[in-house]
This record gives structure tokens, C-alpha cells and sequence, in this order.
């Protein structure tokens, strides 16, 4: 028999552009191999630079906080399974231990044994799978407990005794945040996932300087003795500061796609997701940095067409107001940009756009505004999927 494809709902609008600046006091958000604060030459300027990796991380975070249905990354499944089995599931440790391992080694990905770095059978490739996905192993090896218990642990090359298909068809298994984001998973078939989002590297509006802070730790027991003088430790890290142009866009025929036309869902994901990326922090040095600051101007595009960044806004860096600061001279740059785009493209392909933020007065080209996040998130949802039918 041959496969009939899903048929997708018709939808008002095709791609989500969320766009943020973000005003971020002295903090490190992402560092690079030796600590640094990273950076990027963006129009002869270098500006401080937060990756996608590390920003879509965070949106995850908050996105499997607020929404639930937790995806896991990992190599190391089968000694999840196996905690679960014993301490869940009464199963002595050495048959829970066993049974990790015939799961570890039963999929079709190639599966290492235990070493001096990692003592636990583990995959060679990472698996990104609801966090259900282990209690749906463990079920795997409930089912198969007899033959568990008459079979020998598993040796390097030898093969396992659960059913590989199985053991295959929950790792292929996805929930909300693996549709979002996707996954990539070439040694089971039909297991990837072509994301629907697309994160670009967030990055300052203006150029930066990157601060040195030394500091030293005081040994209290030294302290109170007097014996000697002098701090315990020394070091130093490096931070900025600065507003950030971050953008984000959502494919939602992809999104479609991805969970069979369920439209609900669909409206369900895309506000959350929205709602993650306006509001997420990645949480470098927090402790010691705090920068816990919302987005200063936030705007929401429906697209029909094709996506569209305003990064081009900032290639040439914004220069401080009179005053001092560069939040207001970004907004402004920002919203005369999308003027600008939008008499190029003649209007060509923007269903809706709406933008909310700190300004009080309007800012030309940005669309409507609304009140509140909430409400500018919800009027794109409307105007990208429809109405909700009741």
C-alpha cells in the first residue's frame, strides 16, 4: 500500500517573525572555550554576541517549564531505564542493570560498553526524546522480563535480546518541543525531525567593550587569625553590556507537518513558543549578575511569503542618545528599518504585525500596538492559524 501525505489545514499565514531588542546590564550570557564573553565583527564593529544554541536553550527551558512535555537529550538512556527499574519498580539491580544494557545496545544505533570516562553502556549518537520515552523502555523491558533474566549481560559485540523494532519505535517517538525544534537522528529511520524554528545569533546594536573583573576570595579562618595577610584566590572574568537584537522566526506549515495538521495544537505551540522567546534568559554567571530584564520593544510579523530579519537595521552601529543610553536610539533605528523594508516589498506578503513595548508614543512601520505581551502574542496567533472554532 502506498502512504497518503497529511493534508494540511489552509492557514491565514505561513511564517511567525518575532523580533526583540533587549537592553542587558553587565553580565556574560554565553562564553566561549576560555570563559570569554563572545563576540562579532558586524559592520568594522565588534559587538557582543549570544549564539542561537544558547538562546534556544533557554527558550526550551522555559517552553518545557510553562507547557510541560520535557524532551531529553542524551547518550545514556539505558541507565536512565535502569534507575527506573530499580528504584521505581523493585527490580534487583543487577537484572535492572542488565536490562539497561540489552536497551542501550538493542536499537539500531551502535552502542559502546562501559570505560574509564563513561561507565555506562551509552550510544554513539545523542538521542533527543520525550522524557515518556523512558518509562515506554522500561515497559519494553517489564514485557520482556523473562527472557531478561535467562540472558547474560551484554559483552562488547554481542547482541541484544529486546526487540530492536520496539526499542526503535520509541526512540522515534516526539512531543511539542521536538516538533518545534526538530532533531536529527540519521540511524533510525524516519526518527528525524526538520525543525520548524529558526534562531539567529542575537547581538548587541552598537559596539561593545569587553570588562575585566578581577576578584579575590578572603579565607575567613585566616581572617579572623590575623596570621597572615593577603587573599586566598585570585582571578578574573569577562562581561558586557548592551541591547540586543535578537530574531526568531516559526515555519508553520512545517510546525503542520510535523504534528499531522493538528491545528489546537498547532495554536497551543506557537503561543508558547512565542511566549518563550520574548521572555527566556540564558542563565550564565546569574548568580553573580542577575540581569534579569525584559524585552524593551517586541514586534510580531505574519508572513505569507517568506521570513524577514531586520538585522540589517543595526549593520550600521546605533550611536548613544544625547543623554547617554542606546535602548531609544535602537527602537527608533528598528522601526525606521521596517518602514524602509516595507516600501521595498510594497507591502508584499505581511498579513499582520504588531509590536508592544516601552515607548509612548508610536513607532512607525512596527504595525499595531498592543497593550501587553500576552496580547501582542495572541492577535499573531489569530491572524497566522484563524480563529478558534468553538
Amino acid at each position: 500500500m502506498t502512504a497518503t501525505a497529511t493534508v494540511l489545514p489552509d492557514i491565514p499565514g505561513r511564517f511567525l517573525d518575532i523580533h526583540v531588542l533587549q537592553s542587558v546590564p553587565y553580565a556574560n550570557l554565553n562564553r566561549d572555550d576560555t570563559n570569554s564573553v563572545k563576540t562579532v565583527q558586524y559592520g568594522n564593529c565588534e559587538r557582543t554576541r549570544v549564539s542561537s544554541q544558547c538562546w534556544k536553550r533557554a527558550v526550551r527551558r522555559y517552553f518545557q517549564h510553562t507547557l510541560g512535555g520535557k524532551a531529553l537529550r542524551t547518550r545514556r538512556f539505558g541507565q536512565s531505564v535502569e534507575h527506573v527499574l530499580r528504584d521505581e519498580r523493585d527490580w534487583p539491580a543487577d537484572l535492572a542493570r542488565r536490562a539497561g544494557q540489552h536497551l542501550a545496545a538493542g536499537s539500531s544505533i551502535k552502542a559502546d560498553p562501559p570505560s574509564e570516562n563513561d561507565p555506562a553502556w551509552s550510544t554513539n549518537a545523542m538521542v533527543y526524546i520525550p522524557d515518556s520515552a523512558i518509562a515506554e523502555l522500561a515497559q519494553i523491558a517489564e514485557t520482556h522480563r523473562e527472557v531478561l533474566e535467562n540472558a547474560k549481560d551484554m559483552k562488547k559485540g554481542g547482541k541484544s535480546v529486546l526487540p530492536q523494532a520496539d526499542i526503535d519505535a520509541v526512540l522515534r517517538s516526539r512531543n511539542g518541543v521536538i516538533n518545534l525544534f526538530g532533531r536529527m537522528l540519521a540511524e533510525i529511520d524516519n526518527a528525524g525531525v526538520d525543525g520548524a524554528v529558526q534562531v539567529a545569533h542575537a547581538l548587541t546594536t552598537h559596539g561593545t567593550d569587553v570588562e575585566i573583573d578581577y576578584f579575590a576570595a578572603v579565607d575567613d579562618i585566616t581572617e579572623a587569625w590575623r596570621d597572615t595577610t593577603g587573599s586566598a584566590h585570585l582571578g578574573s572574568n569577562e562581561f558586557s553590556a548592551g541591547v540586543f537584537y535578537r530574531y526568531a522566526t516559526l515555519d508553520l506549515a512545517d510546525l503542520l507537518r510535523n504534528i499531522g495538521g493538528d491545528l489546537p495544537a498547532a495554536r497551543t505551540l506557537t503561543a508558547a513558543f512565542a511566549e518563550a522567546f520574548v521572555l527566556s534568559l540564558p542563565e550564565a554567571k546569574k548568580t553573580s549578575t542577575a540581569p534579569h530584564t525584559i524585552p524593551d520593544l517586541v514586534q510580531i510579523s505574519v508572513r505569507t511569503d517568506r521570513p524577514l530579519s531586520y538585522a540589517a537595521a543595526f549593520e550600521e552601529p546605533v550611536d548613544a542618545a544625547r543623554n547617554g543610553g542606546f535602548a531609544q536610539p535602537s527602537r527608533h533605528a528598528l522601526s525606521q528599518y521596517a518602514q524602509a523594508a516595507g516600501r521595498l516589498l510594497g507591502r508584499r506578503g505581511t498579513r499582520h504585525a504588531g509590536w508592544a513595548g516601552v515607548d509612548d508614543k508610536d513607532l512607525p512601520g512596527l504595525g499595531t500596538r498592543a497593550d501587553s505581551f500576552d496580547e501582542l502574542i495572541t492577535e499573531a496567533v489569530t491572524a497566522a492559524l484563524g480563529k478558534e472554532t468553538p
